[in-house]
């Protein structure tokens, strides 16, 4: 017994049948009743069949126990530039494979004061991007928070060193509460909104150079506004 793939056809999340007969009909008949058994996340996997949407950052990291106590609670405003710093990782999918971004906010301009990008999430991703924010801003010691999650990239001998060497005071969220830094959150949200989600990926060298131009040029003049005005925004179509 035998099906071609061509034979099913898969609607918004369901199957939606095929039209087939005899030996095929049988076939298609018990594959739409294991279809809600076998889950439609595996059977869209094994399809090569995803949703435009970028799957939920982070996943792929293990909160482990903190090494620092959270001293932001939540309040993700300060008065003055370079008393607060967050961080995160976000990932996208290219025809290459996945692309890794780390990104430092400060809390008081909203802008991104250091990122870096690599198609590994290790440490030295989360330590190039710190330190890329320290060699522009440049920050008094013992003055500035760095807030992060609980990802092993930032739980990582590498990246503890970098704040200790440089003064900076590290603070860490609860684990799987993603409020815990919600101003991140928003800002990759943006990324994902304007540039992510906007077309298909073939090298990750497209996807870098276009999240580059985003954030100097679009991101960073909204910001410089007070807003950002996504519907004006066209860097993933001019990356070819």
């Amino acid at each position: 017994m035998s099906v071609s793939h061509s034979e099913f056809r898969v609607g918004a999340g369901y199957f939606s049948g095929v039209q087939a007969t005899g030996v095929e009909g049988a076939a298609c008949s018990v594959v739409r009743r294991l279809w809600p058994l076998a889950g439609v996340n595996r059977l869209c996997t094994l399809q090569r069949l995803w949703s435009v949407h970028a799957r939920r950052r982070g996943l792929s990291r293990r909160p482990g126990p903190p090494v620092h106590d959270d001293l932001v609670g939540r309040v993700f405003r300060t008065e003055q530039v370079n008393c607060l710093w967050l961080t995160d990782i976000t990932e996208h999918a290219t025809s290459q494979g996945k692309l890794y971004l780390c990104a430092v906010k400060d809390a008081c301009s909203n802008r991104i004061v250091g990122y870096s990008i690599a198609d590994r999430m290790t440490s030295s991703l989360a330590v190039a991007a710190v330190t890329n924010a320290i060699a522009l801003r440049r920050p008094s010691p013992g003055t500035t928070v760095v807030h992060s999650d609980r990802g092993s990239q930032f739980r990582s001998h590498a990246y503890l060193q970098t704040l200790r060497h440089h003064g900076l005071t590290g603070s860490m969220g609860r684990v799987g509460t993603c409020a815990d830094n919600a101003a991140m959150e928003s800002f990759f949200s943006l990324l994902q909104k304007n540039v992510l989600n906007r077309r298909c990926w073939t090298t990750r060298e497209q996807l870098r150079l276009a999240i580059i131009i985003w954030i100097e040029n679009t991101y960073h003049r909204g910001t410089a506004q007070g807003s950002v005005d996504s519907s004006t925004n066209r860097v993933a179509w001019l990356v070819a």
